[in-house]
């Protein structure tokens, strides 16, 4: 999968585009970083005449990377039937707006979720929609359309001929066409910023001119964080729910973010995040909201506190 030279000193930076197609197909920085962690140790297992003999250990470390995270997709399917509540992908935030972690004004080591490119194949509701795909549906359509890769390499990762690849990555396409179209939607940050003053005021009736009458609410916890276990349907229930969420927090701070490179809110306590919400919106209304509390989902998020 593209010629990256045969020298094995260039390895180290393959990791950036490794980690963002693991974070892609995964939806899961920590996962992502596992993924790439485990390729870099199948290369330097190889014995170095075996190394020496591959042209591209980029190529090589891109397949090794893509198959691993098909296992993994494949396996995350009985995991997330046990999952408390709903399953999101972790969101990931916008390194410009702070600094490192230490305050220090030092560089230290890259974060996974630092390398990662913000653009339009990682926001949420894209990353929504791959997840409702077969495995092999995602690998395909990810390499292919995301990262431009032929489908005669794509069929070495899935075993499979390059036609049946082709044929799943189209399969995939047409699900992805409303994700895309929301993305461009004018006006987001102006509604997002609306969203956050009605419910500061904890004003039900600005909230629900907000919301889209159909809105549906995703909320993340993971058995690990308060959060309601199947989504909340409607603009008037959604925007009773988040009022009722205030009420229940006394302190709580929003603060308006990028999420996944688009418009979104960060809810801290005590300087603790707590929530991190996404949203999707449609002729100046929200439609969707994603809703992220799960800890372990909001490492990233950590500095920013």
């Amino acid at each position: 999968m593209g010629t990256v030279g045969t020298s094995t000193d260039g390895i180290a930076g393959e990791q950036r585009q490794l980690i963002n197609v693991a974070y892609r197909l995964l939806g899961s920085v920590s996962e992502a970083e596992d993924a790439v962690q485990d390729a870099y140790a199948r290369w330097y297992a190889l014995p170095r005449c075996r190394r020496e003999e591959i042209l591209s250990p980029g190529a090589w470390l891109t397949t090794v990377t893509s198959r691993i995270c098909l296992d993994v997709l494949g396996s995350a399917r009985a995991r997330r039937e046990r999952y408390v509540g709903a399953w999101l992908p972790e969101p990931l935030p916008d390194r410009a707006e702070w600094g490192p972690a230490d305050g220090s004004g030092a560089t230290g080591p890259a974060d996974p979720a630092d390398q990662i490119v913000l653009d339009e194949s990682v926001s949420v509701a894209f990353l929504v929609v791959l997840e409702s795909m077969t495995p092999a549906e995602r690998v395909a359509f990810v390499l292919h359309d995301v990262f431009r890769y032929p489908f005669a390499e794509i069929a070495d990762v899935l075993g499979r001929t390059p036609a049946a690849c082709k044929q799943l990555a189209a399969s995939a396409r047409r699900r992805v066409s409303v994700a895309r179209s929301q993305r461009t939607a004018p006006g987001r940050a102006d509604v997002v910023r609306h969203v956050k003053e009605a419910w500061e005021s904890k004003d039900i009736a600005a909230l629900v001119r907000i919301l889209d009458p159909a809105a549906v609410m995703t909320a993340d916890g993971g058995g690990k964080a308060g959060a309601a276990l199947r989504p909340v349907e409607g603009g008037a229930r959604i925007a009773q729910y988040m009022v009722a969420i205030a009420d229940k927090a006394p302190g709580l701070e929003l603060l308006e973010r990028s999420v996944n490179g688009a418009p979104g809110l960060v809810a801290q306590h005590a300087g603790v995040v707590m929530t991190v919400a996404s949203f999707d919106i449609s002729d100046g209304r929200v439609t969707r909201i994603w809703a992220v509390r799960n800890p372990e989902k909001l490492r990233p998020w950590g500095r920013e506190a």
